[in-house]
């Protein structure tokens, strides 16, 4: 069970729960929002995190992506994660919801602007393992957790989940 931080995450579970409501939540027609998840994968360590340098986006983020029907999110978080960095020897480090967070996605070519409801699992892997850069990223690279806030620009979901990578 998710327990999550009461100021910064405690204002969407009631958003995360009128969704999921919906019977298709898990769509990503749905609108104006839709359940999403994410992998954020760290070393042994602890100290880095692999991120993606997102193409449509242009930012760097965590890798994850549409449900597309499914509601194992733990299982969408885990696909996307491979698809996007090409990692296929994930350890899954804890096994309830690492973090939660609604975000808007700008409108695009003939889609409108719309919420991501984004589940994420923090998962690890080996910064030497075979990384494969696909057309959804313009980089992909093992970043220190405490370089994030220059990084990201501030992205304080990020800075959440590297505040959570640091306290494990």
């Amino acid at each position: 069970m998710h327990a999550p931080d009461a100021e910064k995450e405690g204002a969407f579970i009631q958003q995360f729960l009128e969704l999921l409501d919906h019977p298709d939540a898990f769509l990503r027609t749905h609108l104006p929002g839709h359940i999403t998840g994410s992998a954020w994968i760290v070393d042994p360590s602890k100290e880095f995190v692999l991120l993606t340098h997102h193409a449509k986006l242009n930012k760097w983020l965590q890798p994850g992506g549409h449900a597309d029907g499914d509601e194992n999110v733990l299982n969408v978080a885990k696909r996307e994660a491979t698809e996007e960095t090409g990692l296929t020897d994930l350890l899954l480090l804890k096994h309830e919801i690492f973090d939660i967070d609604i975000h808007t996605i700008p409108i695009r070519k003939n889609f409108p602007e719309h919420l991501h409801y984004d589940i994420r699992f923090i998962f690890q892997a080996q910064p030497n393992d075979h990384l494969l850069l696909t057309p959804e990223s313009h980089a992909l690279a093992w970043v220190r957790v405490n370089d994030l806030e220059k990084l990201t620009q501030n992205n304080l979901s990020m800075l959440r989940m590297a505040d959570k990578t640091r306290s494990l």
